[in-house]
């Protein structure tokens, strides 16, 4: 029998209408919208506030990689808390934290203040993800999880778009710290509307052998759920360095393009987000598609469409980083956006085949950890690089490093396609439970 026939044999345990479950899906896109655009925002301004207040690309790499740092080191707490607690406190409270945060930024005007925001903004932000991942999937099961997940994923791409040149925009024409005022008011009011409108499922609900009740697990259960198959180790070191490069070009692409390419502040903050990000939301949907009808014929059918994202886009990592061409820089940017789309619509749920519902927020919350530990070494070693390189200065040296990051999503698709090829048939079984291996063909 295959994996498709036998998900098609067991029907799905609802006890939610369909329409909320996508519902939720659409409330949630507005939260992620602010969470991306609020951290965004300072990107946009960055150029900024190195005129204004003087600052190196090494101590701007010090302000980008404070979020990471400190978003990647509590984490697993938020994965922990988020098995134990109501996610939907920790998402809209979150949001309300990160906003009041956001505001604060536009009182900053020294070095170690805007590190200090920018690490309390990573710690209200991290603990978004592991407990509206884990909620998503309390509502959609394998059917559509990926298509729930990619189309979640989309407010991503929004949010680092308009965060990026609304704040760049608002420090042109209002001064840079209105932006922040703005989104910090804006994701308040948001959370205090959907307090009423977000219900929490039954975790496991959506899975077809789910029990009514299962108590939380401890820390050596969540621990074995997690890193008992080489699976799911294997899509976080890859999450790693994919966020690598996530991270580079999230924080420094406008000064990338202000820089070397001589883009006004406001078309770098849009130009840097909207090539790449409008590209990755428009292929995201459709990757998830694809990725949820290759997961109900082959074991590891999610993982695969993530490799063939991250094959495809590695040479045009490359061509970004060398080009001296506006034409030919645009066009790689938006190749390299369609192939991120791919690699972007399974990070959960590929990760999800193989982690027990029990443990789901916690999984978020280290492969989050795994994988903002690899953007704040990346975002922080950018800056150093670019003012300590050797290829003659510091755009010259930020353009090498950039290209470097192909060999990065090289390395990463490969190690998935061996994942698919000999580890992902067992890992998938063991998560569906059934011993018997002509379960997937």
């Amino acid at each position: 029998m295959s994996l498709k026939n036998h998900l098609e044999k067991r029907p799905d345990k609802y006890s939610v209408s369909p329409g909320y479950k996508w519902r939720v899906v659409f409330m949630l896109w507005f939260v992620c919208f602010f969470n991306y655009a609020d951290r965004q925002a300072l990107s946009g301004v960055a150029p900024k506030l190195k005129e204004e207040f003087g600052f190196t690309n090494d101590e701007m790499g010090l302000i980008g990689s404070a979020f990471m740092w400190v978003y990647a080191a509590a984490a697993p707490l938020a994965g922990f808390i988020g098995d134990r607690f109501r996610r939907k406190d920790l998402i809209l409270g979150g949001c309300l934290f990160w906003s009041l945060v956001t505001v604060m930024t536009g009182w900053c005007g020294k070095l170690w203040q805007f590190v200090s925001v920018r690490a309390l903004e990573g710690f209200g932000e991290t603990f978004y993800f592991p407990a509206s991942m884990s909620l998503v999937s309390d509502y959609h099961s394998p059917r559509t999880r990926s298509r729930a997940m990619s189309l979640h994923q989309s407010s991503v791409y929004a949010g680092t778009i308009l965060g990026s040149w609304l704040g760049a925009w608002f420090a042109s024409h209002l001064g840079w710290r209105s932006g922040f005022y703005f989104f910090g008011a804006a994701g308040m009011g948001l959370a205090a509307a959907l307090y009423f409108s977000l219900r929490e499922p039954r975790r496991g609900q959506s899975e077809l052998d789910a029990p009514a009740r299962e108590p939380a697990p401890g820390i050596r259960v969540v621990m074995r759920d997690i890193f008992r198959t080489p699976t799911a180790v294997a899509l976080m070191a890859v999450f790693a360095g994919a966020n690598a490069i996530a991270g580079v070009f999230l924080f420094w692409t406008p000064t990338f393009l202000k820089e070397k390419f001589h883009f006004e502040l406001t078309a770098a903050g849009l130009s840097g987000a909207v090539y790449i990000h409008l590209a990755s939301a428009l292929s995201v949907p459709l990757a998830g598609v694809a990725a949820d009808r290759l997961a109900r014929r082959l074991a590891g059918g999610r993982m695969l469409a993530q490799a063939m994202g991250l094959l495809a886009g590695a040479g045009f990592i490359v061509l970004v980083g060398l080009t001296d061409r506006v034409g030919v820089l645009i066009l790689a940017m938006v190749c390299f956006g369609l192939c991120k789309g791919f690699y972007d619509a399974g990070i959960f749920a590929s990760l999800y085949d193989v982690v027990h519902p029990r443990s789901r927020a916690s999984a978020a919350g280290v492969m989050n950890t795994v994988g903002w530990i690899g953007g704040a070494f990346a975002t922080k070693l950018t800056g150093w690089y670019a003012d300590n390189g050797s290829y003659g200065s510091p755009v010259a040296n930020m353009s090498r490093f950039i290209a470097g990051g192909g060999l990065i999503y090289l390395v990463g698709g490969i190690v998935l396609l061996l994942m698919v090829a000999f580890f992902a048939r067992r890992d998938v079984l063991r998560r569906v439970g059934e011993g018997d291996e002509s379960v997937i063909t």
